[in-house]
Parts: structure tokens; C-alpha cells; sequence
């Protein structure tokens, strides 16, 4: 899953993207309320951990307009306040859990679990040319084979499938499977698609490419 990390503080940060990319997910990091609102306006993120107290605007002005945009998005609030005041503000904005600093590791690990699993819509399943694609166990069997995946490379797979017959932009694959920090070679993107079509054959049949363009994950055969 794609994460957006809302943190200023540098050493904190660092630490929840490394547990989180541990867990396989794709983790985008923000230090200032007004990127983390532009991000999430334009980029498709299934969980955010949000700081509410941000050298800008606060987290608190960041969950209002994510909600007032009606996303989805399970948001996890970190605080180093611990009034219930705050608390019950950030609840009644729409936050999905609140977690005050200082806090343990394997708590933060636990919330966020708890998190996704009460966000995990009922699970779907692709199946296409001998492999099926199970996004709520991030499974994937070829003719009962369970084929062996990085988080990136699933991350590839998911966002094709999910999008059936729609042009996915080198940029949208981008933001999807790479972090702000990731230094990129200029076939970076060709690399993570052709190891994937390797690993999914004969599946791979329907990932055209669309030259000039990106990828598209072709139904007309399926």
C-alpha cells in the first residue's frame, strides 16, 4: 500500500518510513502541512501517519481538507499533545486513530494494522490467463503457483489491475512504487515492469506498452 509519512521531525520520520517499508509499503514522506495537502489532493495514498504540530499549517487543517474532499484515506494522528480536547478533535475531523507521542514501535505497528483492517474493503480477486490476483492478501498464484514478489513489484501489478484497460503514465508509476528520496536510473521504470512480466508469465501477455505513453493493462483478451 501507498503511505504518506506527515513528520517534521527528521529522526522520527525516518524511523516510521523504515517500519513501514519493513511492512512492504511504499512510503512518501512530507515535512510541511501545505505538501502533504498538495500530495494528497493529486496522489492516491491508502493510509497517512499525520503530525498535528507541523512548522506550517497544522495536521489538524490537513485531515479537515482531506475529509472536506470526501476521501477515504485512513489517517493515523500523531500528537506529542495529549489533551482530550485534541484528541476528540482529531477524531471528530475524521481521523481513523490518534497516537501520542513518545510511543513504542510495536504499538505503532499495531495501530496501523488495526487501521488498515477495518479500511480493507471485501477482498478482490483478477484472474487473467492462468493468474490470480488476490489484492486483499497481496497473493498472486499462476496455475497454483505462488509467484514471488517485491513490494514494488506488487505495487506494479496492483496498480495495473485495478485499472483495467486505462493508460497508466510513467509518472503515475512512479509516484506509485518510488519515494522521494529513491535516486532513479532513467529505465528504472522499464527495469521493475520487465522483471515483473517475467515473474507473471504467460499473464504478461495483457501489460501492453503504449509508446510515448506508459502501460496499459489490456481487458479485450481476458
Amino acid at each position: 500500500m501507498r503511505a504518506l509519512v506527515v513528520e517534521d521531525d527528521a529522526l522520527l520520520a525516518e524511523g516510521l518510513i523504515t517500519v513501514l517499508s519493513r511492512a512492504g509499503h511504499t512510503v512518501v514522506h512530507a515535512t510541511l502541512g501545505h505538501d502533504a495537502d498538495a500530495l494528497l489532493a493529486k496522489q492516491d495514498f491508502q493510509f497517512v501517519v499525520l503530525d498535528i504540530g507541523l512548522p506550517d499549517i497544522d495536521g489538524f487543517e490537513v485531515l479537515r481538507r482531506l475529509r472536506e474532499r470526501r476521501a477515504s484515506t485512513s489517517v493515523l494522528v500523531l500528537t506529542a499533545r495529549d489533551a482530550v480536547d485534541d484528541r476528540v478533535r482529531g477524531l471528530d475531523l475524521g481521523a481513523d486513530d490518534y497516537l501520542t507521542k513518545p510511543f513504542s514501535v510495536k504499538e505503532f505497528e499495531a495501530r496501523v494494522r488495526a487501521m488498515l483492517r477495518r479500511g480493507v474493503a471485501p477482498a478482490a480477486r483478477w484472474q487473467v490467463a492462468g493468474m490470480t490476483v488476490d489484492i486483499a492478501a497481496k497473493r498472486v498464484r499462476i496455475n497454483e503457483r505462488v509467484v514471488d514478489l517485491t513490494p514494488r513489484e506488487w505495487a506494479l501489478l496492483e496498480l495495473f489491475v485495478t485499472h483495467p484497460g486505462r493508460v497508466i503514465s510513467k509518472d503515475r508509476i512512479a509516484e506509485s512504487i518510488f519515494t522521494f528520496d529513491d535516486q532513479l536510473s532513467p529505465n528504472a521504470i522499464e527495469v521493475h515492469v520487465s522483471r515483473l512480466r517475467t515473474k507473471i508469465e504467460p499473464a504478461s501477455s495483457q501489460l501492453r506498452t503504449v509508446r510515448g505513453f506508459g502501460y496499459l493493462w489490456d481487458v479485450d483478451d481476458e
